[in-house]
């Protein structure tokens, strides 16, 4: 019998690609592969790659350069370039680096299988397009057991907002919404493999309007409450959100589905409602407030993440002032902070950045407010009793790690059969990254 084929994946950047991973893991099933976490067991690397972050490129090509040796020790290692880079960059990462067997974009993954018959057949494979047929209806079904409790589904890739700053609408593509009753057969095949709580993604996740049942157009709220509906899932979580897409009936679903954790990450970018325009974004500070305070009224507990770009193309401290105002305002349960970072063909890369020293002194200050909130929020949670979903063992003997309703991670000391369990937890201790608790 023919030993089966080993994959090994590298995942960069956000909790998409750690879904499009899987998914092509999958797919690859087909052909026979299983993977490995080690690179040099494998007979097909691929390295599923994120455009965002500054040097994105470089940081593949650097990861390319560390495979030559494995390359020279095996010859018919396959290499492949998947994801945001290879979209953007296409063939010229072949020229780049002729090691790199097959690119393949986000939108095309599912044409992996007959890539890797070209590959093997001693061709070079690229495909880049933005297919009009979609690429889910191709994949095959979920069919490997659950690794853990938490799982993430795709509902709603691309985005149409086209802020000055970023590459998705050019790397991922138009919004579109998968359809209502794929969606539920893929959670309810999650949920019976032991999957306890589902993460919805998407690039731009709160515009989801995909085609339900009853031939209407689905919201992302309509959608929450049919996976509610779903006996043996006990968490719903999405991410990453719009204000301008934050309707109605999600405000108030915060309020009413007890399934929907208080647990919700909202970009705002920037307080200043001058750079707010400069980025295209589309709203105001003002706007981002008012659905905040929306938002508490309706969940008083809930507990809000977000993103802040520092130093954008005219930025004066006058605006960075208003960044530092609209984040005391919120008070953030956590935060995620950048220096911004020119992203080729984007319409902000053609202005004059902010000095660089200026830049990362603003971004310190910012990083600073941050987790002096973020540590409060912890610290506010010592004494109160919260529910943990046990996701896998501790460092120390006889501990659980998991996650409370507000994404934290909580240590206890509890036996391994609460893993993949949901159990409620004193909090006695807190870390700026983590709490400490016993089992009630």
């Amino acid at each position: 019998m023919t030993a089966p084929k080993k994959l090994h994946v590298k995942t960069y950047g956000c909790q998409m690609n750690v879904y499009d991973s899987e998914r092509m893991a999958e797919t690859l099933g087909v052909k026979g592969y299983v993977t490995t976490d080690r690179p040099e067991d494998a007979d097909l690397i691929l390295l599923n790659t994120c455009h965002i972050r500054e040097k994105a490129a470089e940081k593949v090509y650097s990861d390319l350069g560390r495979l030559k040796p494995l390359r020279e020790a095996k010859p018919d290692l396959k290499i492949g370039v998947a994801g945001c880079v290879a979209q953007a960059e296409g063939a010229e990462i072949m020229a780049r680096q002729p090691l790199v067997d097959l690119v393949v974009g986000p939108q095309t993954y599912h044409r992996l299988p007959a890539m890797m018959e070209r590959v093997e057949a001693g061709e070079k494979a690229l495909d880049t397009e933005m297919p009009e047929e979609d690429k889910f209806d191709h994949l095959p079904k979920l069919r490997s057991p659950a690794a853990k409790p938490t799982a993430f589904l795709t509902v709603q890739e691309g985005c149409d907002k086209f802020c000055a700053f970023c590459v998705v609408p050019y790397t991922r593509g138009a919004e579109v919404s998968r359809p209502v009753e794929r969606l539920l057969g893929e959670a309810r095949a999650l949920v019976d493999r032991g999957v306890k709580e589902i993460t919805l993604l998407g690039q731009n996740v709160n515009a989801y309007h995909g085609l339900g049942p009853d031939g209407a157009v689905w919201s992302l709220a309509r959608l929450i409450w049919a996976l509610d509906g779903i006996d043996g899932l006990e968490r719903i979580r999405f991410t990453t959100s719009h204000p301008n897409d934050m309707t109605d009936d999600l405000i108030e679903a915060h309020g009413t589905c007890a399934k929907l954790m208080p647990y919700l990450h909202l970009p705002v970018q920037s307080g200043s409602d001058r750079i707010l325009k400069a980025m295209n974004r589309k709203h105001t500070a003002e706007d981002y407030l008012r659905i905040i305070a929306r938002l508490r009224d309706a969940r008083p507990d809930l507990a809000l993440s977000g993103d802040f770009i520092v130093g954008f193309p005219g930025e004066t401290e006058e605006d960075f002032e208003a960044t530092l105002q609209i984040v005391r305002e919120t008070r953030y349960a956590a935060a995620y902070s950048f220096r911004y970072s020119a992203r080729p063909g984007t319409p902000a890369a053609e202005r004059e950045d902010v000095p660089q020293d200026v830049a990362v002194e603003r971004l310190h200050r910012l990083q600073a407010l941050i987790t002096e909130q973020q540590q409060a929020a912890q610290r506010a949670m010592v004494g109160r009793e919260t529910c943990v979903l046990f996701e896998k063992a501790g460092r120390h003997e006889g501990q659980l790690v998991g996650k409370s309703e507000y994404l934290q991670a909580v240590h206890v000391q509890a036996p391994d059969a609460l893993k993949g369990q949901v159990a409620r937890v004193r909090i006695e201790a807190a870390a700026t990254n983590s709490l400490a608790g016993v089992l009630i």
